[in-house]
């Protein structure tokens, strides 16, 4: 198993790129399930989701052609993947077994496309990190509304299509709960829906936004994506198209942290500020200093960070996602910082293996308060899910001495050739058996 060797107390320097985002790309590979023609997606993240999510499109019987391409536009097989054309054309086998579900939440996603367009769908209870109670029951009740029958056995969702010639009808859909896979499904399964659906309390996340954008260009009549009402007027086909996925909020945020918990001074390409108003406030809170540009992000840290207080809620407002990260900057500020996470109720685990190295953390319910200390001190963490990988990973950077980060899968899943990038920021990382 795989982990990463830190040593820390080196600040970040110099200019990356950031990556195509995993949390757009996953529900824009399934948007190929409702479609004869060729999806051409660009700036496709090298991720262990990606490779999941394509392996279970394969074995549906969807065709699939990867191009990498390194710096220059060179073709490059040792790059990160930048371009996955998917034809669906030969579709036979709507089923999502186990196998392929268990380590990924974000295959519930085939289930609205596999139900519009085939008219029934077998689809595994999902997997993923274990933060928290994440149900499909959103998922499933909207499908129901829109006039499919839906058994759950032997831990499979098997959805059908009753009406005359197999199609889901329109539907008002309100979800008891902003979700955004549940929204994105939804939307999907809306598409080839007879008639008009309406999505209430619908999730505003950019990647909802992504995703309603290729829709669009796939010949979708979808008005409202990035508000809380989404309309979609059911279309008989949809086409192919050629779509590029917006840039990693979360990824942009999480090298912004390690930036600012080292002291310091990063510029990343290939992103957008816009996706990320509340985390670059709380950032310049710190004391950090931002330039923005069209297409770029640049930090300065001070010589010693201000703590910050941050509570979680779904967008605009700051990300569950960033919560970890942001508890690691604030174990070496000056202050103490109150952050409160409203999500997920399983989401302060990275709490434990931060104080490990150090830190003063005390945790009530759904509230940490974080104390920064002096300085953090090399130890060997365990990572516990995707974005507390991240956490520790800063901490590990920002900490006096050698950190090993056990069970770095995590972080495979979400952030590509993480030691790769921060290696070119001058971070002592390296990989190790």
């Amino acid at each position: 198993m795989d982990k990463l060797l830190i040593e820390g107390g080196t600040p970040l320097k110099g200019e990356i790129a950031i990556s195509g985002a995993k949390n757009a790309a996953l529900p824009l590979l399934c948007a190929a399930l409702l479609t004869r023609e060729p999806l051409t997606l660009t700036n496709v993240p090298d991720l262990n989701d990606i490779d999941t999510m394509l392996k279970l499109l394969v074995q549906m019987g969807v065709k699939v052609s990867r191009e990498k391409v390194g710096a220059g536009g060179m073709k490059c097989p040792e790059a990160g993947t930048a371009s996955v054309t998917l034809n669906a054309s030969g579709l036979d086998n709507p089923v999502a077994p186990y196998e392929l579900v268990k380590t990924m939440r974000a295959s519930v996603l085939v289930l609205g496309p596999l139900t519009a367009r085939c008219g029934e769908a077998r689809v595994s209870l999902p997997g993923g990190c274990a933060i928290g109670a994440r149900p499909v029951d959103q998922h499933i009740r909207g499908l129901q509304a829109m006039g499919a029958e839906i058994t759950v056995e032997q831990g499979y969702v098997h959805a059908r299509t009753t009406a005359a010639g197999g199609k889901l009808k329109g539907a008002r859909l309100f979800t008891d709960m902003v979700t955004v896979t549940g929204t994105e499904n939804l939307m999907m399964a809306a598409c080839l829906a007879d008639g008009e659906s309406v999505i209430e309390n619908a999730a505003r996340e950019p990647e909802v936004v992504d995703l309603a954008n290729c829709l669009i260009a796939m010949g979708a009549r979808i008005s409202g994506a990035g508000t809380d009402v989404i309309r979609i007027r059911g279309v008989d086909r949809l086409s192919g198209t050629t779509h590029r996925i917006m840039p990693d909020r979360i990824e942009t945020g999480t090298y912004l942290c390690a930036a600012a918990a080292t002291g310091g001074a990063v510029r990343l390409t290939n992103t957008s500020s816009s996706y990320l108003d509340v985390v670059i406030d709380k950032l310049m809170d710190t004391g950090c200093e931002i330039g923005l540009e069209r297409t770029a992000i640049s930090l300065k840290a001070p010589p010693r960070l201000k703590a910050v207080s941050i509570r979680t809620a779904p967008y605009p407002a700051f990300p569950t996602d960033m919560q970890a990260q942001f508890m690691a900057i604030n174990t070496v500020a000056d202050g103490t910082a109150i952050m409160r996470e409203t999500i997920f109720e399983n989401r302060f685990m990275h709490a434990v293996e931060l104080i490990r190295l150090g830190a003063d953390i005390k945790i009530d319910g759904n509230t940490a308060f974080v104390t920064g200390v002096g300085k953090l001190d090399g130890a060997i963490v365990m990572a516990t899910d995707l974005r507390a990988s991240a956490s520790l990973v800063i901490a590990g950077l920002a900490a006096q001495g050698e950190t090993i980060v056990d069970r770095i899968y995590h972080l495979d899943r979400g952030y590509e050739q993480m030691e790769t990038k921060l290696a070119a920021l001058g971070a002592r990382v390296r990989r190790v058996k």
